[in-house]
C-alpha cells in the first residue's frame, strides 16, 4: 500500500516564520511602549512648564525643597490649584467683587489692554458657564469646498448681528486642524448645511488626534490594546 506523504514545507518558508515573528514582536513592543512613553512626556512636559514659572515665586523660606533639598515634581501645580482656589474663594465676597471691579476700571483706561482683557474674560466665562454650549456638539460640514467633509465643532447656534444678516441661520463652527486642534478655522455656515454626529465630542477629538487612522468605531473604545500578530 502506498502512503501519500505531503510535501515537506520549503526552506523560504520556514525561514520566514521566525522573520514573522520577530517582526510580530517588534512592531508589539511599539505599540506598547509609544502610547505609554508619549503620554508620560506631554504630562511631565506639563508638570515642567508650569514647576517652571510658579516655583520662582515661592519665596525661598515657604518653598519645601529647601529644607528637603531635592526637587518635587508637580508642586508648582499643586501651588497653582490651590491659589486659583483661593482667588475664587475671595472674589466670591463682596470685597472681593469691589476689587475686581476698580481693578477692572483701571485696565479699562489702557486702549489695547481692555480689547485683549475684555475678549478673554467673555471666552473664559462663557467656557465656564453651565448653559454653554460651545464645543458640546460634534458635526460634519463640507470644508474647504462642497463634496470635501470635515469634522468640526459647534461653538455657537446664534452668532446673531451682521453675520446672520449675511448668513441666514448661521452657526459658528469650529474646524480643528490635525494633529494640532488648538489652532484651526472658525466658519459661519448656515444650519441647513450641518450634519449632526450622533458620536460625543470626545470621539470626535479622537479621530481629529489619530488623523484619520481610527474609525467612529475605534474611537467610541476605550484604549485596548490590540497587539499585532495576536487575535
Amino acid at each position: 500500500m502506498t502512503v501519500f506523504e505531503p510535501d515537506p514545507a520549503p526552506a523560504s518558508l520556514k525561514r520566514k516564520r521566525p522573520l514573522e515573528w520577530l517582526r510580530n514582536w517588534f512592531i508589539t513592543g511599539i505599540v506598547v511602549a509609544a502610547p505609554i512613553g508619549i503620554t508620560i512626556w506631554l504630562v511631565w512636559s506639563f508638570v515642567s512648564f508650569v514647576d517652571n514659572r510658579i516655583k520662582p515665586l515661592i519665596p525661598p523660606r515657604w518653598n519645601p525643597e529647601t529644607y528637603l533639598q531635592f526637587a518635587l515634581p508637580g508642586l508648582g501645580i499643586v501651588i497653582a490649584v490651590v491659589g486659583l482656589t483661593l482667588l475664587g474663594a475671595l472674589t466670591a465676597n463682596l470685597i472681593g467683587k469691589s476689587l475686581i471691579r476698580s481693578g477692572e476700571r483701571v485696565v479699562n483706561r489702557v486702549p489695547l489692554v481692555r480689547s485683549v482683557y475684555g475678549v478673554l474674560k467673555q471666552v473664559f466665562e462663557t467656557f465656564a458657564s453651565q448653559d454653554a454650549t460651545s464645543f458640546k456638539e460634534a458635526v460634519m460640514i463640507q470644508f474647504p469646498r462642497e463634496g470635501i467633509w470635515t469634522v468640526a465643532f459647534i461653538t455657537n447656534r446664534n452668532p446673531g448681528g451682521e453675520i446672520s444678516e449675511h448668513v441666514k441661520n448661521a452657526v459658528a463652527v469650529f474646524v480643528p486642524n490635525a494633529p494640532n486642534p488648538a489652532t484651526g478655522f472658525i466658519l459661519y455656515v448656515p444650519a441647513e448645511t450641518i450634519v449632526p454626529l450622533k458620536m460625543s465630542v470626545e470621539q470626535a477629538a479622537k479621530l481629529v488626534f489619530s488623523v484619520g487612522i481610527l474609525t467612529p468605531e475605534q474611537a467610541g473604545k476605550g484604549a485596548e490594546l490590540g497587539l499585532p500578530g495576536y487575535p
